[in-house]
């Protein structure tokens, strides 16, 4: 799943963020900014109908992310 679909409020880890080609430059810095693989997640609020941003926590820190930055991210449910 996407981070830009999950519902907000539902607890998940990232699994991995996908580069569009060589050298990546903005998935390397969602990298940087601490969304690698294992760290749990969850999005904070949204704006209204559908627009940008995303209000996102990746473990204790929020980050504002528009959409297509956030449809980078996989997620998978945290396990309970």
């Amino acid at each position: 799943m996407r981070l830009s679909d999950l519902p907000k409020g539902v607890a998940a880890v990232v699994d991995r963020v996908d580069d569009a080609h060589a050298n990546d430059t903005v998935a390397q810095r969602l990298r940087d900014l601490g969304f690698v693989d294992g760290e749990p997640v969850r999005v904070v609020a949204r704006a209204p109908l559908g627009a940008d941003p995303l209000l996102i926590q990746i473990g204790f820190t929020r980050f504002a992310l528009r959409r297509v930055e956030a449809a980078r991210v996989n997620v998978r449910p945290e396990a309970a």
